[in-house]
C-alpha cells in the first residue's frame, strides 16, 4: 500500500488542488445561506422539488449523467389511528465512469426536518465563523462539501481511475424509508463509501452506530358518555396506557437496546369515554440478531392485548437502519481517512454513538463507509442548528485527498479486506 502521508509531498499536482478549494469559501458561504432560505422539508414536495433542481444546476459543472430516480408513496399513521399514503420526492442520482476498476459511492439528502410553518426558516450569523440556520448543517452543507471536493477531484490528472456515484435522497429525515432500496442496490456496485453528515463541532466523526426502528401502536376501543354509558365503553387510552409499560420494560431486554415511547395521542374530550390511542416509539439496539427478539416481543404484545374483550391493537413500522457494526474493512477505510486528515494537519477521530443514519444502510449491504464528512457543526434537529463556516473548505479538502488517496491506490487494503469479508 501507497503510505497516505506520502501522497502531498510526492504529487507535485495536489497542493494547487487543494489551494482551489481554499479559493471557494466566500462561494461556499454564501450558497449553503441561499440554501438554507429553501423550505425542504421532508412533507414539503414543492420544496423538496426546487431544492432538487438547484443542486442540479450546482452539479452541472462536474457534467455527470445524470438518474432522477422516483420514489414510490409511504404509509402514515395519522392520530385517528387511520393509515394514509404519504407522498416521498425523487432521489437524485449522479455519477461518472462507472466501469473503472475503483468505484466510490457518496451520499447524502437535502430534505430536512423542519416544515414550512416551523418558525425556523431563516439562517442568521452567530458569530464570524458561526451560522445558525435550517440545513446549513444537516446537510446543504454536506452536499457543497461533496460537490467542491469532486470538482478538486476531476481537476486531478487521476481522476479517471475512479468512478464515482452521488445518491442525494428527499427522505432521510424520515428514515429512509424509501430511498433505502436505491441505497442498499448502489452499495453493491461500490468498493467504499462516504457520507456527508455533519461531523462534531469538534472535527470528530462517528464510527460504530446503533440500528433504530420507529413505530406506531394504534389501540381501537369504544366510544360511551363518560357519565351515562361508562361501562359499555372501552378505553383506549387506559390499555395503551398498559401497553407502554410492556414496550418501556423492553428496555436493557438485550445489552443497549433501549425503547422510547415518545408521542401519544388520544382522546377526544373528559367525557368521551376515548376509542382510539396511538403511541409513536422508537428502538435503537447494537445487535443485528437482537432486531428478531425485539420484533418477536412486540408480536407478543399485540397478540396478549389482542385478547382484551372489545378492543384492537395494531402495530404498524419496523427497523429502518440495521446496527453499523464496524468491520475490519471499515476499519481500514477509518484509518486511511484519519491518516488524510493527518496529512492536512487535522485529528480525525472516531465515536461510537447511539444515532443512525444512511451509513448504517451503506455497512448491511457489505459497504465500508464513513458517514460523518460534512462540515463541523451541531445542535442539529433544533432551531439552534449551526455550522462552523471555516470547516466548509477544511472539510472539502479532506474529502478530496481521500477521492486522490484511492486514485493512487493507497486504500487498495481495505478493498482486500472488504473482498476476503465477503468470501
Amino acid at each position: 500500500m501507497k503510505p497516505i502521508p506520502s501522497l502531498l509531498a510526492n504529487d507535485p499536482s495536489i497542493a494547487p488542488l487543494l489551494a482551489a478549494i481554499d479559493g471557494q469559501h466566500q462561494a461556499m458561504i454564501d450558497t449553503v445561506i441561499a440554501w438554507s432560505r429553501v423550505n425542504s422539508g421532508s412533507r414539503n414536495m414543492g420544496g423538496l422539488a426546487r431544492m432538487e433542481q438547484i443542486i442540479l444546476d450546482a452539479f452541472a459543472v462536474l457534467d455527470p449523467e445524470v438518474e432522477i430516480i422516483d420514489l414510490p408513496d409511504g404509509e402514515i399513521v395519522t392520530n385517528a389511528g387511520d393509515v394514509e399514503v404519504m407522498p416521498n420526492g425523487r432521489c437524485l442520482r449522479l455519477f461518472k465512469r462507472p466501469d473503472a476498476n475503483r468505484r466510490v459511492l457518496m451520499t447524502g439528502h437535502f430534505d430536512t426536518v423542519f416544515a414550512t410553518d416551523h418558525p425556523f426558516q431563516e439562517p442568521v450569523w452567530q458569530d464570524e465563523n458561526t451560522i445558525n440556520g435550517p440545513g446549513v448543517a444537516d446537510m446543504k452543507g454536506g452536499i457543497l462539501v461533496m460537490l467542491e471536493a469532486l470538482k478538486a477531484f476531476e481537476a486531478s490528472p487521476n481522476a479517471g481511475s475512479v468512478g464515482w456515484e452521488v445518491i442525494l435522497s428527499p427522505d432521510e429525515e424520515t428514515g429512509s424509508l424509501e430511498s433505502r432500496n436505491v441505497l442498499t442496490e448502489r452499495a453493491k456496485a461500490a468498493d467504499i463509501g462516504l457520507t456527508y453528515e455533519p461531523a462534531l463541532a469538534d472535527g470528530t466523526l462517528a464510527g460504530a452506530r446503533k440500528g433504530s426502528g420507529n413505530y406506531s401502536m394504534v389501540v381501537k376501543g369504544k366510544a360511551a358518555h363518560a357519565g351515562r354509558e361508562f361501562f359499555e365503553g372501552r378505553n383506549a387510552v387506559v390499555l395503551l396506557s398498559e401497553i407502554i409499560a410492556a414496550l418501556a420494560a423492553l428496555t436493557n431486554g438485550k445489552p443497549g437496546l433501549t425503547v422510547n415511547p415518545a408521542v401519544v395521542t388520544g382522546g377526544v374530550a373528559p367525557n368521551v369515554v376515548p376509542d382510539t390511542a396511538v403511541c409513536r416509539f422508537n428502538v435503537r439496539l447494537e445487535e443485528p440478531e437482537d432486531a428478531g427478539w425485539f420484533e418477536a416481543q412486540l408480536d407478543k404484545i399485540v397478540a396478549d392485548f389482542n385478547t382484551r374483550d372489545g378492543f384492537s391493537v395494531a402495530l404498524h413500522g419496523g427497523i429502518n437502519r440495521p446496527p453499523k457494526a464496524i468491520s475490519p474493512a471499515n476499519q481500514k477505510l477509518m484509518d486511511a481517512i484519519a491518516a488524510c486528515g493527518a496529512e492536512l494537519g487535522l485529528n480525525v477521530s472516531y465515536v461510537a454513538t447511539g444515532g443512525c443514519c444512511e451509513g448504517n444502510n451503506l455497512a448491511a449491504a457489505g459497504l465500508p463507509n464513513v458517514d460523518t464528512l460534512g462540515v463541523r457543526g451541531g445542535l442539529i434537529h433544533s432551531a439552534n442548528e449551526f455550522v462552523m463556516v471555516d470547516s466548509f473548505t477544511e472539510r472539502a479538502k479532506l474529502s478530496a485527498l481521500i477521492l486522490l488517496a484511492f486514485a493512487a491506490g493507497a486504500l487498495d487494503d481495505v478493498l482486500a479486506a472488504k473482498s476476503n469479508t465477503a468470501a
